[in-house]
């Protein structure tokens, strides 16, 4: 299953969802949550006592997506195969919309479970797909720990088309915050890896103009978190 070619554009302007105007993860609890987590602190109940292991329940802004009713059905069933994808689509959805936290918070999610089910590839994809959208959102610095771990995961399991696209990424979020030559390096790396794997011809070109790249982008202005074309390796 594919995912769309990598563009190598980027934003004009920064992002409004940019991470400095909004911090990732769960919104903040609202006064009557935080009064509610106090008392229960005192007389000694858990604050979350239904938060499953590891990821927590499904945030409340997060059940009104068509997503949710499959994803926890599947999450009741224990079937994280099927969560994640669940997960996943949810986020790519939310992606194009580029509603970042949605997508963020789905991302995480699927994860969690890719992790879960032991699906290697998918996790480094998934991993590889939150530096995406962080960097689109305005905040490669968080991102890079993402495409880090997707290197990692994709070296591991000899997935040199996965690891390729996650070094594109990694080079991408480096020359937004003006590595220019970490960025370039990186770049060349992806052209080894995508050359020796089923990269398609748009994949090469955005490393190759990423490698070509003289001038650094204005900090903040994200590059879109449009999806490659990435075939499944097994």
């Amino acid at each position: 299953m594919g995912d769309d070619a990598a563009a190598s554009h980027r934003h004009p302007h920064p992002h409004p969802h940019a991470q400095s105007r909004r911090p990732w993860g769960e919104p903040p609890p609202g006064p009557l949550r935080r009064l509610l987590r106090r008392v229960r602190g005192l007389v000694g109940m858990d604050a979350s006592p239904s938060a499953r292991p590891g990821i927590g329940e499904l945030p409340a802004v997060l059940r009104r997506d068509p997503a949710a009713p499959s994803y926890l059905a599947a999450e009741r069933r224990g079937d994280h195969e099927s969560a994640a994808a669940a997960a996943s689509e949810a986020s790519e959805r939310a992606i194009a919309d580029e509603a970042w936290w949605p997508a963020d918070a789905w991302a995480h999610r699927a994860l969690w479970h890719y992790e879960q089910a032991q699906l290697t590839l998918e996790a480094a994809r998934q991993a590889r797909r939150i530096g995406d959208l962080r960097t689109a959102a305005g905040d490669p610095e968080s991102a890079r720990r993402y495409y880090a771990e997707a290197i990692d995961e994709a070296r591991d399991i000899g997935a040199e088309h996965e690891q390729g696209l996650a070094a594109l990424g990694l080079g991408r979020a480096m020359l937004e915050l003006g590595q220019v030559t970490q960025a370039r390096r990186l770049a060349s790396a992806a052209i080894d890896l995508l050359e020796r794997s089923t990269a398609s011809t748009l994949e090469l070109d955005a490393a190759h103009a990423l490698l070509g790249r003289e001038q650094v982008v204005t900090p903040g202005a994200g590059a879109p978190a449009t999806r490659d074309e990435a075939t499944e390796e097994s």
